[in-house]
């Protein structure tokens, strides 16, 4: 069965964009029978966002002194 394609607001990047992977989940669910090629976009950027968030968490936990091996415990 095909759906009829409708174009959806370019809005609907913004829940990847913010919510990560979940919000590009989302967005599939919602768009995938009114416009596929938005819908699958929008899968994209939230497994890029996922990504990137990944990225800069491990860069951060590098550069953070603190969070070495000992992390100042006593035990």
């Amino acid at each position: 069965m095909t759906f009829p394609e409708r174009h959806r607001s370019n809005l609907w990047f913004l829940m990847p964009i913010f919510l990560g992977f979940i919000g590009g989940v989302i967005a599939y669910f919602i768009l995938r029978k009114d416009d596929r090629k938005k819908a699958k976009n929008c899968l994209y950027v939230g497994i890029a966002m996922m990504i990137a968030g990944l990225v800069f968490n491990a860069l951060i936990a590098s550069l953070v002194p603190e969070l070495g091996p000992g992390f100042r415990v006593n035990l």
